[in-house]
């Protein structure tokens, strides 16, 4: 893995009203990177409508899960669009960072992109992740001025495949009847998906409750970015709640994302959906 943690953001915060001078020059910045990339996506055109043949192999609380969630009788989702309004924790206790986010995920080619603006210590900072099945990169840049973190390579495209999968499960339910989708029934309330996408294979359990909502999400397969930058597989799950109708589709409108860690569980971000666009 290619990794660069460049300078800690307790250092840029001590440095003050330098670093907030430099900000005001003009230069590269991550939104602007963002905005150039989301204009160059070129989704697939949409497809027949999805009908119950297209959904009969899959495990029952799936099929229900996608009758439920509206994806029947439309053209399969192929790009989403979904803006957030997010808070990031470093530690336990520690206080969030908020800020708007964007989320973009599209299906042929595969390919997603995260996009967030907050603050800490005082300064402006970007996040901007972009994955691919055959290279992701995650970057933080604070005051438009230096990449606090800059992660890439193949540990990083798995825990972003990760990351796409839950993403297509929670916001593109239509997608769940692909061929890049192998599951394992488990019970009338849960079901296991194995995704295979370029050169990764990961897998997770889906969670459902009596009424066919997907309420939680668990995988094994994700890694935590660690200081040094390399990153810690360990059990990631992203509860699911406040289902409502986003143009015409039932989905979540808010959820979290933990970390299982060897000490306890860590909720480090939490989501509430502010608009959803599809195709």
């Amino acid at each position: 893995m290619r990794k660069r943690l460049v300078l800690p953001l307790a250092a840029l915060a001590a440095a003050g009203a330098a670093i907030a001078a430099l900000a005001l020059r003009p230069g590269a910045n991550l939104a602007s990177e963002f905005e150039a990339r989301l204009a160059d996506l070129r989704p697939a055109p949409e497809g027949a409508p999805l009908i119950e043949s297209d959904v009969a192999h899959l495990p029952d609380p799936v099929q229900r899960y996608i009758r439920r969630a509206g994806a029947l009788g439309k053209p399969p989702v192929t790009m989403v669009h979904v803006i957030f309004d997010a808070t990031l924790y470093n530690a336990p206790g520690a206080p969030g960072m908020s800020g708007p986010a964007h989320q973009i995920d599209m299906l042929d080619p595969p390919r997603r992109l995260f996009f967030m603006t907050t603050w800490m210590k005082g300064l402006p900072v970007a996040v901007l992740h972009d994955y691919r099945p055959e290279a992701a990169s995650m970057r933080a840049r604070a005051a438009r001025l230096a990449d606090v973190v800059s992660v890439s390579g193949p540990d990083l495209v798995r825990t972003e495949t990760v990351t796409f999968l839950n993403d297509l499960c929670v916001f593109a339910p239509s997608a769940l009847a692909r061929p890049e989708f192998e599951w394992t029934p488990i019970d009338d309330t849960h079901a296991g998906v194995t995704f295979t996408v370029g050169a990764h294979t990961v897998s997770a359990t889906l969670i459902f409750d009596a009424e066919g909502d997907l309420v939680d999400f668990v995988s094994e397969d994700r890694g935590e970015l660690q200081p040094d930058g390399s990153l810690r597989v360990q059990r990631w799950t992203t509860p699911l709640s406040a289902h409502r109708d986003f143009d015409g589709r039932r989905l979540p409108s808010h959820g979290e994302a933990i970390w299982h860690r060897p000490e306890g569980a860590f909720i480090y971000g939490t989501f509430n959906v502010r608009d959803v666009k599809f195709n």
